[in-house]
């Protein structure tokens, strides 16, 4: 094909902003050829801006139509695993927004349905994979040229949400409308970024406030403490209560300090690894020398765009998506095992007991302030395009 053809489900802020990036021309392997949506308002809005665009009020009958090639997921939390999977089940290419789901449980049926269509190109919307920074962080973590990681700290609380932002839905910050609240509305590309540039953590203990800062169920405050297997520890704090946040992302490892902090990158580098120079220093109050280095960086920051174009890219030619599909049980991971280990109030092991947690969740769910369940809104109106919720 020259064009792929695609749909969108949910046309809320992210759905038509990605459809806005499309008809503009930004992403040049697609056309826009439907979108659905069950809110009426956004169909109208869908009817004047999208003018040569299918119109559906049922996802599964765009899907059914024989007019998309690939669609992309914009619905709310609890939906992405069902119409990835219902996608998949049709040979349609599959982008879905972040995060992968609300609970791993049905992340690894998605994925697991992944695998019988191995002809489905399947990514996942991780676009502050496509920023520089985190890029470059990535490689030298993984080169292995400073040694191995001792201590991660990220510290992001500039998130910060007032209470009107909380009263605009009454799906927002509650169990059965979003699944949780800093963690799964804000946090998703964070949780994915801290893995994929240090790993999985072995444990997780986690200390969630609930409603701290604002009239809401779910949680607006969190502090976790992480262990690496290799002895490393970590420490995740994040909170939509900070009025002037901060957003720190620091990485300690035995040859150098990597720090990631208004939008630029610092590396210092040290003459010899600390452990090589604790164990021959004779000086007391000795430290080993260190030299600040500067880092070229590409400048290259594609964001959401970039992540089209490269799945677009994979559909057609062959190449690397920025994320796979699969790779979004992660961050979710993260995610649910700082529930979990709050939810219980113990330290929790990674991997998890997840049948639990979907039960501990579900608990919740069942006393939700907002009782019409997850699938009442078909738009993912929570979110904006510049990636922040």
């Amino acid at each position: 094909m020259d064009k792929i053809r695609l749909g969108i489900i949910g046309i809320g802020n992210m759905g038509s902003g990605h459809a806005g990036s499309v008809v503009k021309g930004y992403c040049p392997d697609f056309t826009l050829a439907a979108v659905a949506d069950i809110n009426p308002d956004r169909l109208a809005w869908a009817k004047d801006a999208l003018p040569e665009t299918e119109l559906f009020d049922d996802a599964e009958k765009m899907l059914d139509s024989g007019l998309i090639d690939a669609c992309m997921i914009c619905v709310p939390h609890y939906d992405h695993p069902k119409y990835a999977i219902e996608c998949m089940k049709r040979g349609i290419h599959v982008m879905c927004e972040k995060p992968a789901g609300v609970y791993t449980l049905q992340v690894r049926e998605m994925n697991e349905e992944a695998k019988k269509h191995p002809d489905v190109v399947f990514g996942m919307m991780f676009n502050q994979r496509t920023n520089c920074i985190y890029r470059k962080m990535r490689e030298l973590v993984k080169s292995g040229v400073y040694g191995e990681i001792r201590r991660t700290n990220w510290i992001i609380t500039d998130w910060y949400r007032p209470q009107a932002y909380y009263d605009s839905g009454n799906w927002r910050a509650t169990w059965s409308g979003e699944g949780g609240g800093v963690l799964l509305n804000q946090c998703p590309h964070q949780l994915d970024l801290w893995q994929w540039i240090c790993g999985m953590p072995v444990k997780i203990r986690s200390y969630l406030h609930f409603g701290k800062w604002h009239d809401i169920e779910v949680e607006d405050d969190v502090t976790t403490y992480a262990e690496y297997a290799n002895g490393a520890t970590g420490v995740f704090i994040t909170t939509t209560g900070d009025a002037h946040g901060t957003n720190r992302f620091e990485i300690q490892l035995d040859k150098a300090k990597i720090v990631a902090e208004h939008g630029k990158l610092f590396v210092l580098e040290y003459e010899m690894s600390e452990p090589e120079f604790s164990r021959t220093n004779k000086v007391p109050f000795g430290n080993v020398k260190a030299t600040p280095v500067e880092i070229v960086l590409d400048g290259r920051n594609e964001q959401h765009v970039g992540v089209v174009n490269a799945w677009g890219g994979a559909i057609l030619r062959g190449t690397p998506l920025v994320a796979e599909g699969t790779e979004g049980i992660n961050g979710l991971m993260l995610s649910n095992a700082m529930h979990l280990s709050s939810f219980l109030n113990k330290e929790v092991e990674l991997p998890f007991d997840e049948q639990l947690y979907k039960d501990e969740l579900m608990k919740r769910v069942a006393t939700s302030r907002r009782k019409e369940g997850a699938a009442a809104v078909f738009a993912d109106t929570s979110d904006t395009f510049n990636g922040n919720k």
